[in-house]
């Protein structure tokens, strides 16, 4: 199919086509990343959703939240999609990619769409084309992206760099009520939700917000935020407590950023930061896919690991052929 013809199935929100289109921009294919790179120059940054990251650890109801709250926004007449990132095998590589199955309900919604993808290699919680289907599905028009990371802990905050608001998720007395304290996840997110606040847990529910809310008292308040952000709420995804309340949040933090000018400030700040990463993705792609270079890599890196050089070193000659004219030297700096 023609780029311009899959575009403007996406634009229409056709759902096979912008399937077909993140199978595309997640292959390693070069002339599929060549057709990719022009798919989403052709699509352009026309529009905006609200992105939504959520994080959490396994077993806190990630899945069966993001239905509940899915459905809930649907129910109001809003188009929601879910980028969903299995955990990825690190012997096999492969993922069970479950997601859409746990979500039964919410993958039947005609104002839904699920999209599961490995997270492979990919380090901070988020598969490394998330970004690119994020865009893929506000040119679709959907009003709201939620993007379910691995679930992995402290480290995962990549998700925070692709998302308008960053949300986790956490178990009532999961005992770690302190780790408020701590940097990492705890100071990068947006909004804390102690799920499953419902029978006999709801007490426990209740105390593990109030610790959270005075742990959060610690943090140094970051100037994209009003005051009381970040801010702890309980949720019950079983019963649909607290939903409401929590998606009210969402809508006046976001709307408060806009006002600000806080909003476009972050989105720029996300794009420069992406910048960065093809950069040294596109690095590693021209040092592995070159016969030459790769041969190179491989011989520096056993010369590492038996000792005979430090991995900086290795590093720094490894990056060497990279910049170096055609008779073996740097390129002389143009004088302007």
């Amino acid at each position: 199919m023609a780029i311009k013809d899959l575009a403007a199935r996406i634009r229409a929100g056709d759902r096979r086509a912008l399937a077909r289109a993140i199978t595309l921009i997640e292959s390693r294919r070069a002339d599929h990343r060549a057709e990719a790179t022009a798919l989403l120059a052709e699509l352009g940054p026309d529009r905006q959703a609200l992105r939504i990251g959520l994080s959490g650890t396994p077993g806190v109801g990630k899945s069966t939240f993001i239905e509940a709250f899915g459905l809930m926004l649907t129910g109001q007449g809003k188009r929601v999609a879910v980028l969903a990132v299995d955990p990825s095998s690190a012997r096999s590589g492969g993922s069970i990619l479950g997601d859409k199955t746990r979500m039964e309900r919410l993958s039947r919604d005609p104002n839904a769409f699920i999209r599961p993808s490995p997270a492979q290699s990919q380090l901070g919680g988020v598969a490394r084309r998330s970004r690119e289907a994020v865009a893929l599905c506000e040119a679709a028009g959907f009003d709201v992206v939620l993007i379910e990371t691995v679930g992995v802990g402290q480290s995962e905050t990549q998700v925070a760099e692709m998302s308008d608001l960053f949300v986790l998720l956490l178990a009532p007395a999961g005992g770690d009520e302190l780790q408020g304290v701590k940097r990492g996840i705890m100071e990068t997110c947006d909004l804390i939700l102690v799920n499953k606040a419902d029978g006999a847990l709801k007490t426990t529910a209740n105390r593990t917000q109030a610790d959270y809310t005075v742990a959060l008292r610690l943090l140094r308040k970051r100037p994209r935020d009003p005051e009381g952000i970040p801010k702890a709420l309980t949720v019950s995804a079983l019963d649909g407590a607290g939903l409401e309340a929590a998606w009210a949040e969402m809508q006046a933090l976001a709307e408060w950023r806009r006002t600000q000018g806080h909003w476009d400030a972050i989105r720029t700040a996300q794009a420069r930061y992406w910048f960065h990463e093809e950069v040294r993705q596109g690095l590693m792609a021209q040092l592995s896919g070159d016969p030459a270079l790769a041969a190179r890599l491989a011989d520096l890196e056993a010369d590492v690991a038996e000792g005979k050089m430090t991995p900086a070193e290795g590093a720094a000659a490894a990056l060497v052929p990279l910049f170096q004219g055609s008779r073996g030297r740097p390129p002389a700096r143009k004088r302007g």
